[in-house]
């Protein structure tokens, strides 16, 4: 069963009087300021945002929109790739409010609120010397960037940030609250991993921790001519490199600032960003081939404080650019695909614009395809191609230029890609890739937790019949 259109009308002072936190409607002061996402490419704008205070508003706000057939979204850290944390004419449940981190250190854990970031994870488990697996940007939310999977620094030693969830407490499509755990609703649990949005609103998450704290990292920039070679070699290296060797793949224009020497701002040129995780002591020597195979044009590479790594790219990607996203999983990087990543990834038609690959091999790969939602462990890497610009006139520009990058690269990769990095408008055939296997049993739990729909402003997976 669908969830019907919304009703014609509905009453948003008496949801209020019922609040604690704040309704946020059409007209007011702060409405346009609170509907504003990470993508300033996505344009939309909800009938009502409801700024929750605390568990019993998300129930609350839940109920309301069932009941007045409202189209719901669900916003952690807004920066979902498609603005799927909004919706046209619905009801926005935003979380920024639920921001908390609590760290036991003697169990290694943390209680995270749905709300809070990966940079307010950082600085409170990094006072113990712990960090949890997570993204490359300290301002992504930790509920969108974890049920989608959560790639990162710390995918290869310790896996996907759903490889280290223990539990989430979740307020389902009948307002009831759960909690979901591999003892409790296991179901729940498993398709929380990987799922998305689908299944309810996640209003915390329990991590177990890892012993993370100094790590050697940073970037290492080669002559953009050099790709092809560094390319193969790096396929070689990460293919076998020991788990805590982490190290992600890039096109990019260097920034014209500081660290970055003079001669090198506005270059083009590739990178990789390195994670070491092992003994400081063993850096040194594990690097030391690495800088032997070919004379980087730039090495910013040595200790650093993990939060340190998390937040190097923040200013580069503040709130409110453009961007467009195309992706895919990739096994191997054959000569045809090395060949067509030179020719379109030293066309970057603006300075953000650029082409990762994450590898998702190591820790990750151990896991069964089956153990969770997200399917893709025999992957080498998530490919992301990401046109970038702070200037609305360029969409056109980054959009072609992604779409086209995708589409000759397809070919050489698998059917589907990680759902973080995909827009609204990939469709059904796109999700199913997505998942593989794993979809039909996705839309059976679907069908016991959500059987209306009702979460469907996502990557959606719908009901099973």
């Amino acid at each position: 069963m669908a969830i019907e259109e919304r009703s014609s009308s509905f009453n948003a002072s008496a949801l209020q009087t019922n609040l604690r936190g704040q309704v946020i409607q059409r007209g007011e002061a702060t409405y346009e300021m609170a509907r504003r996402l990470y993508n300033g490419m996505i344009d939309k704008r909800p009938a009502l945002i409801v700024r929750c205070a605390d568990v019993a508003d998300v129930i609350i706000a839940v109920n309301f929109a069932r009941a007045h057939r409202l189209p719901l979204a669900i916003r952690s850290g807004g920066h979902n790739a498609g603005g799927l944390g909004s919706c046209d004419d619905g009801l926005v449940i935003d979380l920024s409010l639920l921001r908390y981190t609590h760290v036991d250190p003697d169990r290694q854990t943390a209680r995270v609120g749905a709300g809070s970031t990966w940079g307010d994870v950082d600085h409170a488990t990094h006072a113990f010397g712990l960090a949890v697996p997570s993204g490359i940007i300290s301002t992504t939310g930790v509920g969108g960037l974890t049920l989608g999977g959560g790639l990162g620094h710390l995918t290869r030693a310790y896996g996907l940030a759903i490889d280290n969830l223990l539990e989430a407490t979740v307020v389902l499509a009948d307002g009831s609250l759960v909690v979901t755990s591999e003892q409790q609703h296991p179901d729940l649990f498993w398709a929380l991993r990987g799922g998305g949005g689908n299944f309810g609103v996640v209003t915390s998450f329990l991590f177990r921790t890892q012993p993370v704290d100094t790590v050697y990292a940073g970037p290492m920039l080669w002559e953009l001519e050099e790709a092809p070679e560094i390319l193969r070699w790096y396929q070689s290296l990460i293919t076998t490199a020991p788990d805590e060797l982490n190290g992600f793949f890039a096109f990019l224009t260097v920034p014209a600032g500081p660290p970055f020497p003079d001669h090198l701002h506005n270059k083009k040129l590739c990178g990789i960003v390195w994670c070491y995780t092992g003994p400081l002591a063993e850096a040194e020597r594990t690097f030391q081939p690495i800088r032997q195979f070919r004379q980087p044009a730039l090495d910013l590479v040595g200790p650093l404080p993990f939060p340190a790594l998390q937040s190097m790219f923040d200013a580069l990607y503040p709130p409110g650019l453009q961007w467009y996203w195309k992706a895919d999983f990739v096994k191997e990087l054959s000569d045809a695909a090395l060949d067509l990543h030179m020719h379109h990834g030293s066309q970057l038609p603006t300075p953000q614009s650029t082409m990762h690959l994450y590898p998702v091999n190591g820790a990750a790969s151990r896991v069964a395809r089956q153990a969770t939602a997200w399917s893709y462990r025999d992957a080498t890497w998530a490919e992301v191609i990401v046109g970038v610009t702070p200037d609305p006139a360029q969409k056109e520009t980054i959009t072609t230029w992604a779409r086209t990058y995708w589409a000759a690269l397809h070919p050489y990769a698998e059917r589907g890609a990680y759902v973080n990095f995909m827009m609204e408008e990939e469709g059904d055939e796109r999700i199913r890739a997505a998942y593989r296997e794993n979809y039909e049993r996705l839309r059976q739990v679907k069908r016991h937790y959500d059987p209306a729909n009702l979460f469907r402003i996502n990557q959606n997976i719908p009901p099973a019949s």
